[in-house]
């Protein structure tokens, strides 16, 4: 995502928000980091925290995994007012408590690297989710647990929910990069070199048609078992990289395998006002997800 145009659509949400928002914040985020012997470093992670977590020491809560897009961090919803519109959402009681983790995915995709230098796949599903889930009161099993994604990260969260549909009950994206075939980049500005760079450290130099599809949710989605994942995606009508065509695409290869999911296609572009204006929308989803499957616990039999 566009970190100028991300910026901007940051500060006209912020102003937004100024208008209305109550004094007292509702809840807090804690940003800290996770060890990682499969990475050989450290993980910056960021966790939003409902108003009732520190108080209720009993209670447990659902959890949403939210990936970030290219050249964003762990602190996506802090530094664009993402934040501020969850703690909006929660103050006018249409969103209830959850915990948003949002980890440093770099570059990765959210995959294990052609070259296998970078496990970023391992590390999330067999050390980051075991500690987070260790440390933070959570509910327990896949009903309660949701994985989404903006961009790079909606890529990140269909590969890991596709691949891994046993630990995720709900799964949702904006703006997801999805491209109908390999990407084929030119070199002809500095730009499409940074891209090439990018791509060449995940997907191999030069890009591995074949680790790619491999990897591709797109072509993941033909086979995997979805039953019982919630799905919800949407995109842009004018995505500025055409990822409008991928999404449009999965919706058909879903609808085809009759599986059951939400899709919108939704005038705008690649960018964080899109995203501001669609995120309630996704995160209401996912609670809706959540609070289905408690009822469903605990309804007698």
């Amino acid at each position: 995502m566009n970190k100028s145009r991300f910026l901007a659509g940051a500060a006209l949400l912020l102003g937004c928000l100024a208008l209305h928002r109550p004094v007292f914040a509702t809840g807090r985020a804690e940003c800290l980091s996770a060890p990682s012997k499969i990475l050989g470093h450290p993980v910056a992670y960021c966790v939003l925290l409902p108003s009732g977590y520190d108080a209720e020491k009993t209670r447990r809560y659902p959890i949403l995994y939210l990936l970030h897009g290219l050249g964003d961090n762990e602190q996506m919803l802090i530094h664009s007012g993402g934040f501020n519109l969850v703690e909006d959402l929660w103050e006018r009681h249409q969103l209830g408590d959850l915990l948003i983790v949002t980890p440093d995915g770099g570059s990765s995709f959210y995959i294990n690297s052609r070259d296998g230098h970078r496990r970023y796949e391992d590390f999330f599903l067999r050390e980051f989710l075991p500690q987070i889930e260790k440390r933070y009161r959570t509910r327990a099993g896949r009903v309660s647990r949701g994985i989404a994604g903006i961009s790079m990260g909606g890529y990140g969260a269909l590969h890991l929910a596709f691949r891994h549909p046993e630990l995720f009950g709900s799964l949702g994206t904006h703006s997801a990069a999805l491209l109908e075939k390999p990407p084929t980049v030119t070199v002809s500005d500095s730009r499409q070199l940074a891209r090439s760079r990018i791509l060449g450290d995940v997907f191999g130099s030069p890009l591995d048609p074949v680790f790619w599809k491999h990897n591709d949710p797109l072509v993941i989605a033909r086979t995997a078992s979805l039953a019982g994942l919630r799905i919800y995606f949407d995109c842009g009508s004018e995505d500025d990289f055409g990822f409008d065509a991928g999404a449009v695409a999965l919706d058909k290869m879903l609808g085809s395998r009759h599986i059951p999911h939400e899709f919108h296609l939704y005038p705008g572009g690649h960018n964080w006002v899109y995203v501001a204006e669609h995120l309630p929308a996704l995160l209401q989803f996912h609670f809706r997800v959540f609070e289905s499957a408690l009822r469903r616990r605990n309804s007698p039999q």
